[in-house]
């Protein structure tokens, strides 16, 4: 991989820009910035004039549209009058009745309450319960709709158009591109398997980045803080990034999160065939968007790993384990 380009889609973003953003929703920063951990979006805690604060999400430039954004944030707000615990966004000042969504500069924005916690501890069963019984609770409202404007989460944007780029723009270093496009082509047909043997099944919108860095976690319970990559797709993609370990481990994992789950919520078995299928999308994804966003000076500086020979030959060793990984038998439950 070469060296982030000087000109990136934030290189204007600077704290007076923030500021000045904030200014003209109608809330006055104190000038207190604290940027915090997202790498797709800018998101900053920005304390204000009244001794409040509030965390403002700068869009990335290109990645949404209006109504998509606009769309993620009408589903935290039915979510949140639904009263489950979503972070959902502020109606900002001078705008239109209700706006979330604010333009300045050339960026788009939003604002939402500050919400702290810490991460859940997945290996308490009573944690893996209740979460079941958030998600449970989100997806019985994400199932009365669907998105008009997101897109789903399918094999086709999730693998085979990521694989296609990469082999497009040469991003895999040639001494090890041929064993990963075999390697890639080999899951992907193995994803389709699975989504064959699945069938049919339901889609819904959901929260689509459910790891454990999106769960924020008080005495209270557990809350989301992220919406950002909500999507339309199968339930189990909201589950099985909480499940870890081997195969014994996540099947009583699995069982404690649907004990939750179904107190809301319906579970069809049959999308137990997606679990290693989608964490293998996942992992072809990831390697895109890694490479798509390497002109942005915050993913070398985070992910110094990426790109080398070796990164890429530990990819082809795990492409090959996910495909033994989806020819297992189902997790029990």
């Amino acid at each position: 991989m070469t060296d982030a380009s000087p000109t990136h889609p934030y290189d204007r973003l600077t704290p007076d820009l923030v500021l000045d953003a904030l200014d003209h929703a109608g809330l006055r920063g104190d000038g207190r910035l604290l940027q915090l951990n997202s790498y797709e979006n800018r998101v900053f805690l920005c304390h204000l004039e009244d001794g409040g604060s509030v965390v403002a999400k700068f869009y990335r430039p290109q990645r949404w549209s209006d109504a998509q954004i606009l769309e993620e944030h009408a589903y935290a707000l039915a979510l949140a009058q639904a009263e489950i615990p979503v972070v959902a966004p502020l109606a900002l000042k001078g705008a239109a009745a209700g706006q979330t969504l604010g333009h300045f500069e050339g960026y788009r924005f939003s604002v939402s309450p500050r919400r702290g916690g810490r991460s859940p501890e997945l290996d308490d069963p009573l944690t893996l319960e209740w979460l079941g019984r958030f998600i449970g609770r989100i997806h019985a409202v994400g199932a009365l709709q669907p998105f008009a404007h997101r897109p789903a989460l399918d094999v086709a944007s999730f693998g085979d158009e990521p694989l296609a780029w990469l082999l497009e723009h040469e991003v895999v270093p040639p001494d090890v591109a041929p064993a990963w496009a075999a390697a890639a082509r080999a899951a992907l047909d193995g994803v389709r398997r699975c989504f064959d043997m699945a069938g049919a099944v339901r889609q819904l919108r959901l929260h689509g980045d459910c790891h454990v860095g999106n769960i924020l976690w008080t005495e209270a319970g557990p809350h989301f803080v992220d919406l950002d990559d909500a999507r339309m797709g199968p339930a189990v993609q909201d589950l099985w990034m909480l499940l870890s370990g081997d195969r014994r481990a996540m099947t009583h994992q699995l069982s404690e999160v649907l004990a939750g789950y179904e107190d809301f919520m319906a579970f069809d078995r049959r999308e137990l065939h997606l679990v290693e299928a989608l964490r293998t999308l996942r992992q072809i994804h990831f390697s895109a968007w890694l490479a798509r966003r390497w002109n942005d000076p915050a993913f070398p500086a985070a992910f110094p790993w990426f790109g080398s020979s070796a990164w890429w030959g530990g990819q082809v060793v795990q492409l090959r384990e996910q495909l033994e990984a989806m020819a297992e038998p189902l997790l029990g439950v």
